[in-house]
């Protein structure tokens, strides 16, 4: 009898794996860190041999960490950053360029220009995006006109297209399988969520051929097989969600209104909105949230912040004021707050609800007795800040009165930022005792593609358990704090013009 289920969970700057038994509880895992690329202004790549191999190579020592065999392992669940655009030859499995991720502002230009021509209505009908460079299809418009033969190579059929998932997926596989699932389809930019299918319109729009694209598969159920010469033994693949979709239903937000944040890399908050989607009329993005086996489809309603838990590590990279990002939470508390100073970290630009590419990141209110304790709760509240703003539009898209806000992220450990959020954002936080929340609902997705689990009942019987932080300020406090934020925010825009 199977005991365990292993979960991939692929980001943004490095590779993780959690074996979980089969009452949700971690019992090995590994990770490692790898490298991004900045060749230009705005441009961020990495190698998708990187993605593979540190994916593969973490998988396998947290099997040898735990003392586990792969004959244990019931499925795999596989979780990954979104948008990231990769393109390899048929033939032989190899990339052709760099993987452009989902940071990457290369193709803002073109986004602009599709906008002014007035095609936005035209893509958020179909896609419920907005036109922007985060998503995949100019990327992979870019690669097709910037590769040297690459047009020419798809049009031939020599060449496949996939996000992170796809790529997982095709090399766990041996080559033999190449899908996608709709949370990760949807965010791509040529995905119909009406129909749930890649749409002819927008491959056409596009100039994408059709056969570069992956098949669409449920994100639980059946997927593939795994290739018996990586693990010993083929181990089925029953779960493949992207990573804020994953943490939507680690969260135990199944139902219509429930509402997570995730602080990784970025931030990234959901509403789950139910077998329909909402289209939103102020710069929130609708996608698919999962599609399970048998089950209906659930969408999600999201606003993203580039920029999150990458703040505090620009702290300890770039500033060099602290050593490890968890040094942040202790430097910040020897202030009783920021001084006066706010931080804007427009890094790669603003996400919602703002959408400017060329904002850049900037201080304000520094004077001489700032210090870097004071520049460190900045750029937590920066955090918090950047997050109300997405709840406040989403509560006004919605119509509905959320109550509580589920959290997690590597930077939801800090107790502080989510003291923080409670108090900036006048909401219950509520945080799992397990905040690696994107690999666990993959894991539980797969246990129930599986059919480890019989239904959602049983996995809230599993992870339903939660910390809270409440609100500690006035309505003044918070209003004075939002304000001068925004007169931060609005002195960051149109910086890169």
């Amino acid at each position: 009898m199977s005991k365990y289920i292993m979960s991939l969970d692929q980001g943004t700057t490095g590779s993780r794996c959690i074996i979980f038994n089969l009452d949700g509880k971690p019992v090995a895992s590994d990770a490692a860190e790898y490298p991004l690329s900045c060749p230009a202004d705005g441009w961020v790549e990495q190698k998708a041999e990187d993605i593979w191999e540190s994916q593969f190579k973490v998988a396998k020592n947290a099997l040898t960490i735990g003392g586990i065999s792969a004959d244990d392992i019931v499925s795999i669940g596989i979780t990954n950053q979104r948008e990231t655009t990769i393109v390899w030859e048929k033939a032989t499995g190899k990339p052709i360029c760099n993987a452009i991720v989902w940071q990457c502002r290369r193709t803002a230009q073109l986004c602009d220009k599709l906008k002014e021509e007035g095609h936005a209505d035209f893509i958020r009908e179909k896609t419920g995006l907005l036109i922007d460079a985060y998503f995949s299809a100019t990327k992979l418009k870019w690669i097709l006109d910037n590769v040297e033969g690459a047009r020419e190579r798809a049009e031939r059929g020599e060449l496949l297209f996939g996000t992170v998932d796809t790529w997982l997926i095709y090399n766990l596989t041996g080559g033999k399988s190449h899908v996608t699932d709709p949370s990760n389809a949807s965010r791509t930019m040529l995905f119909n969520i009406n129909t749930c299918t890649w749409d002819d319109d927008l491959l056409k729009f596009f100039n994408i051929p059709k056969a570069m694209l992956p098949d669409i598969c449920c994100s639980g159920g059946r997927i593939a097989m795994s290739d018996p010469s990586l693990f010993g033994r083929s181990i089925p693949i029953c779960g493949v969600v992207g990573d804020q979709q994953a943490a939507l239903f680690g969260q135990l937000c199944h139902k219509a209104g429930d509402v997570k944040n995730t602080y990784g890399t970025g931030g990234f908050m959901l509403m789950n909105t139910g077998s329909k989607p909402v289209f939103s009329k102020n710069g929130l993005l609708s996608s698919v949230a999962w599609s399970i086996d048998g089950m209906q489809t659930n969408y999600a309603l999201e606003g993203s912040a580039f920029i999150c838990g990458a703040a505090v590590q620009w702290l300890r990279d770039g500033l060099k004021i602290i050593t490890v990002p968890a040094e942040s939470e202790d430097l910040a508390l020897q202030v009783k707050d920021s001084g006066g100073v706010y931080f804007v970290p427009a890094f790669v630009g603003l996400g919602a609800p703002h959408w400017d590419p060329y904002a850049r990141a900037s201080f304000h209110g520094i004077t001489r007795v700032t210090t870097r304790a004071h520049i460190t709760r900045a750029v937590l509240d920066a955090i918090t800040y950047q997050t109300t703003d997405i709840l406040d539009l989403m509560k006004k898209e919605s119509g509905l009165d959320i109550c509580y806000l589920r959290v997690d992220g590597g930077a939801s450990a800090n107790n502080l930022l989510m003291q923080l959020q409670a108090d900036n954002a006048n909401v219950i936080i509520q945080r799992p005792e397990c905040i690696e929340v994107s690999s666990l609902g993959a894991a539980l997705l797969s246990g129930l593609g599986a059919g480890v689990y019989a239904d959602m009942d049983e996995l809230n019987r599993i992870a339903g358990r939660f910390f809270t932080f409440d609100p500690q300020i006035d309505d003044a406090e918070r209003a004075s704090r939002i304000s001068k934020w925004h007169k931060a925010v609005e002195r960051s825009k149109g910086w890169d013009l």
